[in-house]
């Protein structure tokens, strides 16, 4: 399988890298526009800042060759949020396949930290509703709410929730964890620092 990861400015790329090695994948890290086409697969993910990412992708015009992308893509954190329509992070216009704003998270209470960080619950769908493919495995329906999957976050902005919300958290506010529409797959949280949860969540989507 030809798996290929969007090089550009942000951090935490290469956790994803030694994440799919462990699976027995050799990705490819490109920015290559006819790569990233080509391939079977495409991850998006990264730490970083919104707007100064955005820039990179614009100036190699890889913000046009992520939204023609016709097979699975994976955004991971900030490659969540940058396959939204805008955030607030710098005032930041994205790639916009969900039309969706990114929001700062606002502090609350005085115990409410900003940035969000650490393992937390992923809430998937209740007993009935469809969920989405990447989670497929990580609950059965005799599963209860003691039981769900913990996941491991890093964030300061998150997507509120919408139609395309696949997962929810709760952190100051529920807020969209997960996003799907057509063949994009995210994940605000680190799937390749969630142990057995996130492997999981990389071999289904790889499994697509």
């Amino acid at each position: 399988m030809d798996v290929a990861i969007v090089k550009y400015n942000a951090g935490n790329v290469y956790s994803v890298v030694n994440a799919l090695k462990r699976l027995g994948v050799e990705p490819r890290l490109t920015d290559d526009a006819e790569l990233l086409m080509k391939a079977d697969r495409v991850l998006f993910p990264g730490q970083g800042e919104a707007r100064g990412a955005m820039d990179y992708l614009r100036e190699r015009r890889l913000d046009e060759v992520i939204r023609s992308l016709k097979q699975p893509v994976l955004g991971i954190c900030i490659g969540q949020q940058l396959l939204c329509r805008h955030s607030e992070e710098g005032d930041t216009d994205c790639i916009g396949i969900f039309d969706v704003d990114v929001k700062r998270f606002q502090p609350q209470r005085h115990e409410d930290k900003v940035p969000c960080m650490g393992w937390g619950p992923l809430q998937l769908p209740q007993k009935g509703e469809s969920v989405c493919p990447i989670f497929d495995g990580l609950l059965s329906p005799q599963q209860g709410q003691d039981e769900l999957p913990y996941v491991y976050f890093v964030h300061s902005y998150y997507v509120p929730l919408c139609p395309w919300t696949a997962a929810k958290a709760d952190y100051i506010l529920p807020y969209s964890a997960a996003l799907h529409k057509d063949n994009f797959y995210t994940c605000q949280f680190h799937p390749e620092k969630s142990g057995a949860v996130g492997e999981q969540i990389i071999k289904n989507f790889l499994a697509l």
